[in-house]
């Protein structure tokens, strides 16, 4: 009997570490590098940050400031106003900077070809001219500047100037820009004109036939050594305190990726964009939440969330919000929280959810009431609105410090189910001794097993769970900086 007990036993072991083997979780894909100081690739659909080097730190930005301005400027302005450009538009410029179409004062031109001569070539003449007919004033659209990549989330950069010349107090990090960049190529109208190989524009004083602007950004050309088939459109950008900048966007097989570099050298940082839109690509999967997705918008439950008492099935997920995972990882694989709503948020969102996989977020999707449910008035205070995953046990609010939580799924517990069926058919051929010897040793280290994921949780929680935390990690970043 002994025998048998110890043949079983090393059985039911190796089926269960074979089954934990198969469903382990894919670690995140880390096989890339650049060579600049600073760069990042972002899901533009999901927001997910694929891989980032230094994303957080200050640089100066450069010419691709002008993206910045290009996106104010639609937002504000029609294409065919016209742009008068200014002795102080035309001449508040460095020395060494260049005049790339060749303006003087009085020139006239739409805001539709100003812009193409903003993002195709770069003209700072141009930037300024802008930048005065969209604010009244340069400082003034700079003003305009700052609240909008506030109203995008960067907490990270502050701009100076509309062209992207050296500014005392201009600077910007690779992961506002790339804020920044899916926003603008999120913008119809500036994508089709960033995505322009070349353009005439109509004439002026020293170009009375006209001026034809070309694409500086040589990943667009066909042809070119640096030419990338997937990038759609961008803006490179140089000034000796910024070295070589750039930004990309790209689509493949229904993917949109946008990289930043930053602190780049000559010619390399053209392979380091392409290296990262290339690993971002190859080493992802995006897919859409609602037809992922069956927690929170099935069955009869009611959840207490940001917005009231709701049955799950009367609610729904967002169903444009996608999540970004590694190649052979399942939504299974991903942590979920649902909390409170932020400032912006959709007429019928009732909650927001964010998933998270190895501390990345890889995704976020309101929770939406369906029509025809009635809305309650938003609470003055969420702070319970946290949720956990229906069906599981309660834990505390996520975001309160320290406060542990389990995890949507148990994943090392995959093959319970499985072993348990094995353990039944031994206890139907009599082993019933053995069974109840393996039953005692498993639960022994479930318990343990638990014991230490709880714990994995709460430092995950920790990092990054915790708005507080997270607000004086950055406060005492700022200082630093000071």
């Amino acid at each position: 009997m002994k025998k048998l007990i110890r043949k079983t036993a090393c059985f039911l072991l190796a089926f269960h570490l074979f089954s934990t083997t198969a469903y382990a979780k894919p670690n995140w894909p880390n096989d890339t590098g650049i060579q600049a100081e600073s760069g990042v690739v972002m899901d533009m659909d999901s927001g997910a940050i694929l891989y980032g080097q230094n994303i957080h730190l200050p640089y100066a930005p450069a010419s691709i400031t002008k993206i910045l301005t290009a996106l104010v400027v639609l937002e504000n302005c029609e294409l065919d106003e016209v742009v008068t450009y200014s002795e102080t538009a035309v001449n508040r410029v460095e020395a060494d900077s260049g005049n790339k179409l060749g303006n003087v004062a009085g020139d006239k031109l739409t805001v539709e070809d100003c812009l193409y001569g903003l993002l195709l070539e770069s003209s700072n003449q141009t930037a300024n001219a802008l930048a005065e007919h969209t604010a009244g004033s340069m400082e003034d659209f700079v003003v305009l500047m700052n609240e909008k990549i506030k109203e995008l989330g960067c907490e990270e950069s502050n701009f100076e100037n509309p062209s992207g010349l050296n500014g005392d107090n201009q600077f910007v990090s690779a992961y506002d820009m790339a804020l920044i960049a899916e926003a603008a190529y999120n913008n119809e109208t500036l994508l089709e004109i960033s995505s322009t190989v070349s353009r005439k524009l109509a004439g002026t004083t020293n170009y009375p036939g006209g001026y034809t602007v070309t694409n500086e950004h040589r990943m667009l050309k066909s042809g070119d050594e640096f030419y990338y088939a997937p990038a759609r459109a961008g803006k490179p950008g140089y000034l000796a305190a910024a070295g070589n900048t750039l930004v990309t966007y790209a689509e493949k097989d229904g993917r949109r990726l946008v990289s930043v570099v930053l602190k780049g050298q000559p010619r390399q940082y053209w392979t380091d964009a392409k290296e990262l839109l290339a690993f971002g690509f190859r080493s992802f999967q995006n897919g859409i939440l609602s037809d992922m997705e069956s927690r929170y918008v099935t069955g009869d439950e009611v959840l207490n969330l940001d917005r009231g008492p709701f049955k799950c099935s009367d609610l729904m997920i967002d169903p444009t919000a996608q999540i970004t995972l590694p190649h052979g990882a399942s939504l299974e694989d991903a942590d979920l929280i649902v909390g409170a709503l932020p400032e912006n948020h959709p007429e019928r969102a009732v909650a927001q959810m964010t998933y998270t996989y190895d501390d990345r977020v890889i995704g976020t999707a309101f929770l939406l009431a369906k029509e025809g449910v009635p809305l309650p008035d938003v609470p003055e205070s969420t702070s319970d609105a946290s949720q956990t995953v229906p069906g599981e046990s309660e834990t505390e609010d996520p975001h309160s410090k320290g406060a542990p939580a389990e995890k949507a799924e148990n994943r090392a517990g995959t093959s319970v189910g499985t072993i348990v069926t094995v353990i039944t058919v031994i206890l139907v051929i009599g082993l019933l001794a053995a069974s109840i010897a393996w039953i005692s040793w498993k639960q022994k280290k479930e318990a343990e097993e638990q014991a230490r994921r709880r714990e994995r949780r709460r430092q995950r929680l920790k990092q990054s769970g915790e708005e507080e935390e997270f607000e004086r990690l950055l406060a005492q970043w700022k200082n630093k900086k000071q």
